[in-house]
Parts: C-alpha cells; structure tokens; sequence
C-alpha cells in the first residue's frame, strides 16, 4: 500500500514536473517572440559591418554575439520566431479543421462516404511528406504560405483517422442512440454531442503537431524550399550559419537551441495533456 502510494506521488510529482517545464520553455520562448517588436524595434535588421562576428557574452549591446554582417544573433533569433510559430500554429489549425470534417462525415455516416475518404487517407498516409513537400513547392515556389498549404494538404489526415475512430466508438452509445430516437438531426448531434467527446485526443495532438511542423518549417528553409531567406527565421540562420560552424559556432547554434527548447516543451505540454485529459490511457492505445 505504502509502495503504491509511493510510485502515485512520484508519478503526480513528474507530471507537475513536465507542466512546469513545458510552460517554462515554451511560453517563455513565445513570450520573447511576442515582445520582440519592442525589444528590437529595428527587427533584428540592424547591419554593423565593424561589429561583425562578434562572439557571445563579450559586449552587453549583443550578448549572443553577431553574424557575418554584423546583425544581433539574440534580436534575429526573437523577431525569427514569429516566423516559425506562426507557421506551426496556422498549419496545425488548418490540418484540424479540415481533418475533423472529414473524420465526422467518415465515422458517423460510414458507407460510401467512409470509404471513398478512408481510401483517399491511406493513400495520403503513404506518401513520405518530404517527397510530397519538394513536389508542392518546386510546382508553387517557395514562401510561408506556400509552405503552410503544404503542411496543412499532407497532415489534415492524421485528423480525420483519430477523429473518426473515436466516432466509430461514440456512434453507438447510449446518448447518441437517444437523441436518434427523440428526432435530433444528425448535424446537431454530430456537433452537441460527438464533437464535444473527441476534442481530448484533438488537442492532444495538435500539441505534439505544432512542435513537429516547426521541426519541419525549419528543415524546408534550411534545405531552401521554405521561407524567403531574406526573412529572418529560425531554419534560415541555421543554413546562413553553417558555413561558419568552426569559427562562429554561436550563430547556428542560438537559433537551433530555440527549436529545440521550443520543441521540448510543446512536447512536454503534449505530455501532460494527454495524462490530464485521458488518464486511463485510452488515447494512446
């Protein structure tokens, strides 16, 4: 009993542990990239040919140091991810909305409809997104719209298969079967009482969806197909830095420290969501 009452206390005490460090890397990341037109009115912009490559924590005006044109690695770093959570969040949007859709009208309706969807995910699901992204952008060029079309075409399926697996499993109980029998319509009950029941895996994902799309974002404009590099983001320093790894390390380095403190702590929260909203474990099986 002691025992047990051991392990339930440390598990609550982790879980508290991931909620605090979610918050403090990733709300803290974001709470800088929401302050930076304040903090570095001149968008990390500002070029100082005589202050170039200026190594970190040697002068207060540039504590991460500079780049090869003298630009403020900190203030570039800021104003750069707007860019990236921008991208990851709007992406993230779109893909739910549309996934969610098509999960309803597949899990509730079933037949044909279901199929002929079903069919068209399995499909989607089976084409590696990095093929599909460099097909996308070589037709459409590159840009952050252009990027978050890409991201929301190949990702809204991952939502319509969670969502209308839960369907299947909600479609049939007590409740639903009541409000068929009084005469509800089938739209009122898909979005009062089915939707209702399936946002818990939704959020749960879209959490982890976030932190894997600015992965993604900055690996298509480290490899030149994402945003415009004259914009400063956190996957456009990475490549502007690596030729200069040996002896400027700081200014990929910075930059890539962002994506990965901002990524663990999306995950984290992700974590913590899923434990919190499906404690019982049923969302990961």
């Amino acid at each position: 009993m002691a025992t047990a009452q051991a392990v339930s206390s440390s598990r609550s005490w982790f879980k508290s542990l991931e909620l605090v460090l979610g918050l403090i890397f990733a709300g803290g990341i974001a709470l800088v990239v929401l302050l930076s037109p304040v903090l570095f009115p001149d968008g990390g912009e500002g070029m100082d040919l005589m202050a170039r490559l200026i190594p970190p924590f040697q002068s207060w005006q540039h504590i991460l140091g500079t780049d090869p044109l003298g630009r403020d690695v900190l203030a570039r770093v800021a104003v750069g991810g707007k860019i990236s959570l921008m991208v990851g969040f709007l992406s993230v949007l779109g893909a739910v909305i549309i996934g969610t859709l098509v999960g309803l009208v597949a899990g509730y309706y079933r037949g044909i409809a279901e199929m002929f969807l079903m069919r068209f995910v399995d499909i989607q699901l089976a084409l590696p997104f990095i093929l599909v992204a460099i097909m996308f952008l070589a037709i459409l060029g590159a840009g952050i719209d252009k990027v978050i079309l890409v991201m929301i075409a190949t990702q809204w399926v991952q939502y319509a298969r969670l969502v209308r697996g839960s369907v299947l499993a909600l479609r049939e109980r007590e409740f639903i079967l009541s409000a068929r029998a009084i005469g509800v319509g089938n739209g009122r009950i898909i979005f009062t009482h089915v939707l209702p029941n399936v946002l818990g895996p939704i959020v749960i994902l879209m959490t982890l969806q976030v932190a894997n799309n600015i992965l993604l974002e900055s690996s298509l404009t480290f490899l030149g197909l994402g945003v415009d590099p004259l914009i400063p983001s956190w996957g456009g320093m990475l490549a502007d830095g690596r030729t200069y790894l040996q002896t400027a390390w700081w200014v990929s380095v910075f930059p890539g420290l962002a994506i990965m403190f901002t990524v663990l702590g999306l995950n984290l929260l992700g974590d913590w969501l899923r434990d919190f909203l499906d404690p019982t474990g049923q969302t990961s099986k």
